[in-house]
């Protein structure tokens, strides 16, 4: 069985990213041979989220290659330029393209390592390899969609596969209910409640806001709760001082700081990432909701200060028991299609991984995202966008993604070239016997 030199789990940005990093690597003559495996079908970033009107959050500069390498022909500057567009987007005068934009490059970027990406598959375990009392490679195993379990061996592993969807205890026996579904499935579910009447939307963040915004045009009668926890929705942080936290040199910065002083930044900065829409788009729902008292009328509630205690199924729509953080009263209402833009975890690797888990002791990942290991295990895994509590809140972003995979690539170069000096040792004579 042919052995890679890396495989990686996943075929997001991140895994691009690195696909790019490792194919320019080459020209500099280091060649490590790479194979991703995707779940999708075909490419595709957060589909069931690209929004009309829905733009970028993250400068177009904070892209697949150009902090690394601003040369580089995987820019989103160079894609532009290989689409004809880039005088007209100039003449945007924008730093935040449209996400439908950003996932056409993203898609023109993947569409340079068909070769060397599998797609419709799923891994489905990663086993180890030994030789003697030493794990020498990994097994992995991934079925399609014909449930064919495919299997390859690697001498290393990158996991990016990006967040779970993150369903709170209340909801948990809903699962499998249609008329309850994530954000991750929003446009592919909403379609199937054409005629709707009471939608829930709960959550706080980007997308919980953008959502809102999106079912307030989609449906020209219902009504749509917008249910948080908080007081307020608060805007994200994007002023300069703040942004630095998302600068490259500051992931060093929180990697060498103490595990308090990263709970303390993390705290600290939070804001910035979770629970916080852009402004413009915080202004429009207050338009709504100002332009209904104007009127008179109470389509939409922005139900704040609320958590949802129950949900139940019944026969006439999902009936959630509303207890008001406020007034310490509960009530009654009844939903027929609720979505939880409610966020997502990042732990699924550890299930990946399971049957390797002994090998990482405490689970912790050096300053190039690779999981330390005991010393009988060779291969090194490496994680992206899983580092949060160890790198920054910029880890689960597009904002250190080119520089991140610069310096995994540069680990893996490393590593390579310790075990080529060592198989180069145990080859030559000793000097003893001459």
């Amino acid at each position: 069985m042919k052995i890679y030199d890396l495989i990686g789990i996943g075929f997001g940005p991140s895994n691009i990213a690195l696909a790019i990093t490792l194919e320019e690597q080459k020209q500099s003559g280091y060649g490590i041979e790479s194979f991703f495996i995707e779940k999708q079908p075909n490419f595709a970033w957060h589909a069931n989220m690209l929004l009309d009107n829905a733009h970028m959050q993250v400068s177009f500069l904070k892209d697949l290659a150009t902090m690394r390498n601003p040369s580089s022909h995987f820019t989103f500057i160079n894609y532009l330029h290989q689409k004809n567009r880039l005088q007209d987007f100039i003449n945007l005068k924008t730093f935040f393209p449209s996400r439908h934009e950003f996932n056409d490059y993203l898609t023109w970027a993947a569409s340079h390592f068909d070769h060397c990406c599998a797609y419709g598959e799923e891994v489905i375990e990663v086993l180890p390899e030994k030789r003697g009392d030493e794990v020498a490679l990994l097994r992995i195993r991934s079925r399609n969609r014909e449930q064919v379990v495919h299997e390859r061996l690697t001498r290393n592993l990158v996991i990016s596969i990006g967040g779970q969807p993150r369903i709170p205890e209340s909801f948990a026996p809903l699962k499998g209910d249609p008329r309850v579904f994530h954000s991750n499935n929003y446009l592919k579910e909403i379609k199937h409640h054409p005629h709707a009447k009471k939608i829930a939307v709960v959550g706080g963040g980007q997308s919980a806001a953008e959502i809102f915004m999106d079912l307030h045009h989609r449906y020209d009668k219902a009504q749509v709760d917008l249910i948080m926890r908080a007081r307020a929705i608060k805007p994200s942080d994007d002023s300069p001082f703040v942004n630095e936290i998302f600068n490259t040199d500051f992931t060093d910065y929180v990697f060498n700081s103490s595990d308090q002083q990263r709970t303390e930044i993390l705290n600290e900065f939070w804001h910035t990432n979770y629970a916080a829409p852009d402004l413009v788009l915080i202004e429009q729902i207050f338009n709504v909701f100002y332009r209904q008292k104007v009127a008179g009328i109470e389509r939409h509630r922005f139900l704040r200060r609320h958590e949802v205690k129950q949900a139940v199924s019944q026969n006439d729509g999902i009936q959630f028991v509303l207890h008001d953080l406020n007034t310490e009263q509960d009530r009654t209402a009844t939903y027929d299609a609720v979505v939880l833009a409610t966020g997502y975890n990042r732990d699924y690797h550890k299930l990946l991984l399971a049957p390797i888990l002994p090998y990482f002791g405490d689970m912790q990942v050096d300053r190039q995202y690779r999981l330390n290991s005991v010393a009988q295990f060779k291969p090194s895994v490496f994680l992206q966008g899983a580092c949060e509590s160890s790198h920054g809140l910029s880890d689960t972003l597009l904002s250190v993604t080119a520089v991140r995979t610069h310096e995994i690539a540069q680990a893996l170069i490393s590593a390579s070239n310790q075990t080529t000096s060592a198989q180069l040792k145990r080859a030559m004579p000793s000097a003893l016997a001459y």
